[in-house]
């Protein structure tokens, strides 16, 4: 009986560790999206504003040109380090059954 209750415990305090990695790691992707969502409007609304006052086609299609290359450059790197969050959050959210998967091999 004993080792049954030491067992269910076991398991429902690596449950709760798990679960408090989980949140803290989505509130962290959380709060990245939020920032690269900020960031880029912020550069979009600068673009934008060049666009208005550019004086020519040519001025134009540069500054577009400008904003589309940094655009993509910051889609991939926030994608990759959404990719490395999701990634350190399915590791930290299993890390506390890890001794209990390994006993039962």
């Amino acid at each position: 009986m004993i080792n049954s209750f030491e067992g269910a415990s076991a398991v429902l305090d690596s449950g709760m560790k798990s679960m408090a990695s989980l949140s803290k790691g989505l509130q962290t992707i959380a709060e990245e999206a939020t920032e690269y969502t900020r960031k880029s409007f912020e550069e979009g609304g600068a673009a934008m504003e060049k666009v208005l006052g550019a004086k020519s086609p040519e001025k134009v299609v540069e500054i577009q040109v400008d904003y589309a290359k940094k655009a993509y450059e910051g889609f991939v790197a926030g994608a990759t380090r959404m990719g490395e969050l999701y990634a350190e959050v399915a590791k930290d959210a299993y890390r506390p059954f890890e001794a209990a998967v390994a006993r039962t091999r």
